[in-house]
């Protein structure tokens, strides 16, 4: 059923409308490419020229859509690790946060690391500016404590990303291995990578 066609003068909830339907219709037909200015329009409930006020095309509209995905991801991870005060069980309560995303939302997810352009993009500079910032800082704070080795926060950052990401890939494309209950293989790896590190840091303390 077509959304009903917002008030004149809402521009900023028609733009909201057209995400959400563009959200929908991405998740339902596994992708962007059954997604089309068209097919939001009339889930909207108004012409594609509407569309085209908000978004200058498809790229720009499913790049603002990511955008959203990360910028939900990131309330997400901050509630599920605020209040904890061990740094190593927030950066797992954080890593932990993201495979979970992942496979809640598996579509949007693949969706999101698939948009590659030379230039950043709005969905690139949401997440960095918010669960990847949120994440530099717990790195930070480690590498303080002496719990990560003392080196450019960002290449750590992207280190340990790149571990998260990898089970969160593999997770979201083979479900149906055996992973364990609640994320148990996940918990593993994360706390092995970290204590990896971890290592590292104590091995390059002076004798």
């Amino acid at each position: 059923m077509a959304r009903k066609r917002s008030p004149r003068g809402s521009g900023e909830q028609l733009a909201d409308e057209i995400l959400a339907a563009a959200t929908e219709l991405l998740i339902a037909r596994g992708g962007s490419a059954g997604v089309s200015v068209r097919a939001v329009a009339d889930r909207v409930g108004v012409t594609p020229p509407s569309i085209y006020l908000h978004f200058k095309d498809k790229e720009e509209m499913l790049d603002a859509v990511c955008a959203r995905f990360f910028e939900q991801f990131d309330a997400v991870m901050t509630a599920e690790s605020a209040g904890i005060d061990d740094i190593v069980e927030r950066a797992l309560a954080q890593g932990l946060a993201y495979v979970r995303f992942a496979i809640d939302n598996p579509v949007m997810f693949r969706e999101a690391f698939a948009r590659s352009t030379p230039t950043p993009t709005q969905t690139d500079q949401v997440l960095m500016t918010t669960a990847i910032q949120h994440f530099s800082e717990t790195v930070a704070e480690a590498m303080e404590l002496g719990l990560l080795p003392q080196r450019e926060v960002t290449g750590m950052v992207l280190r340990l990303w790149s571990v998260a990401h990898g089970v969160a890939d593999l997770m979201t494309a083979k479900p149906g291995l055996p992973w364990g209950d609640d994320l148990s293989v996940a918990e593993d790896v994360l706390r092995a990578a970290f204590s990896g590190f971890s290592q590292e840091s104590v091995k390059s303390e002076p004798m």
